[in-house]
């Protein structure tokens, strides 16, 4: 596979403070781009960030057929810049092509596009503890046609961007009962462009009354919980960690659950993938069993929860007591990207 590869002549990287950084703000020097066409993917290059030009015609601006990911590359003790587990992103944007009917991008592009990109980019890659590059492989309709159909053309894009923590401490959440996120035989478990456009309405509104994010629940009945807006959701009841289960495709098949449920099970604690009821979560802290709640996923790592606000009744949840299970899987998560501990999953890779 060939890229052909156009420098910036002046980087932007001098302008940038990294002490201050605002997540997907600020952009690096440079993006992957590769095109479909006729059935092959072709014409691989890395240029300069910059606008595209794109066809009025876009079903991905019409029909909103376009799907994204989310990973990002650290810094480790050795300087080295490392990846957590890409190929799982590979994978579910793939799952995500496949329901929206796109093409799929092989594993090899994927990863080859984004390994030269960050050796490019390498001095991207920030060296202040608890910050990233973000990194964002997206996929879009690029033929020009008005009609309701699958594009025959299609743009791979990988752009990164320098990113320090999503959320600064506690987060507080709405369990929404009115809104709904996803369906079964929808797109739930899919990363596409919809899903979230969806989601900014009621988003808004829950911020409006103080709220960082939704608790979405499902769209028959809204007695359980779903997810939040950019994060899976576990509770620990009694000793025992439970998450909504994805059966349904109406939960994001998320990679830092599927990370911390592994870990949670390895280190011998009970773990349960369910149906949770929104009633259980308040009687459980009602009753004192529910010792903590906290949201997972790639842009927030691990989250804790400190409030949830079901039926417009707030209830307080523990979240600042030494030896909380989300405490301890989110100091082991650090410590593998440095490279503290030893990576017994194999789940990190050099980058090149």
């Amino acid at each position: 596979m060939e890229i052909k590869v156009t420098k910036v002549e002046q980087s932007k990287l001098g302008s940038v403070d990294f002490d201050n950084l605002q997540f997907g703000r600020t952009f690096s020097d440079h993006m992957f781009v590769a095109e479909f066409e006729n059935g092959e993917w072709k014409n691989f290059q890395i240029k300069p960030y910059s606008n595209f030009s794109i066809s009025p015609a876009s079903a991905a601006l019409h029909y909103g057929q376009t799907i994204f990911e989310g990973l990002k590359a650290y810094r480790n003790k050795a300087e080295e810049v490392v990846l957590f587990r890409p190929e799982y992103n590979c994978q579910r944007l793939n799952d995500s092509a496949a329901r929206m009917c796109m093409a799929s991008i092989p594993e090899e592009i994927f990863m080859e596009g984004l390994r030269q990109l960050l050796k490019i980019d390498q001095e991207w890659v920030p060296r202040k503890p608890g910050s990233s590059l973000y990194i964002r492989p997206f996929m879009f309709a690029d033929e020009e046609f008005l009609g309701v159909k699958p594009s025959s053309k299609y743009k791979f894009v990988i752009i990164t961007s320098p990113a320090s923590t999503y959320y600064a401490g506690a987060v507080k959440v709405k369990v929404e009962k009115k809104y709904v996120r996803a369906a079964e035989g929808g797109v739930g478990m899919a990363k596409n462009g919809g899903n979230y456009a969806a989601s900014l309405y009621p988003a808004k509104l829950a911020q409006d009354q103080g709220f960082h994010q939704l608790v979405w629940t499902d769209s028959k009945t809204h007695e359980y919980i779903e997810e939040a807006g950019t994060m899976n959701i576990m509770a620990v009841i009694n000793n025992v960690i439970i998450t909504p289960s994805i059966e349904k495709l109406t939960v994001l098949k998320g990679k830092t659950r599927d990370t911390v449920l592994t870990l949670a099970r390895a280190w011998g604690l009970s773990v349960e993938e369910r149906p949770i009821r929104v009633e259980e979560l308040k009687n459980a802290h009602e009753n004192g069993t529910l010792e903590e709640v906290f949201g997972v996923g790639t842009a927030a790592t691990v989250a804790p929860i400190s409030l949830i606000s079901i039926d417009d009744v707030s209830y307080d949840v523990p979240h600042l007591q030494e030896g909380l299970f989300s405490q301890k899987v989110a100091q082991y998560l650090t410590d593998l990207r440095l490279g503290l501990v030893e990576d017994e999953n194999n789940w990190m890779q050099k980058a090149f």
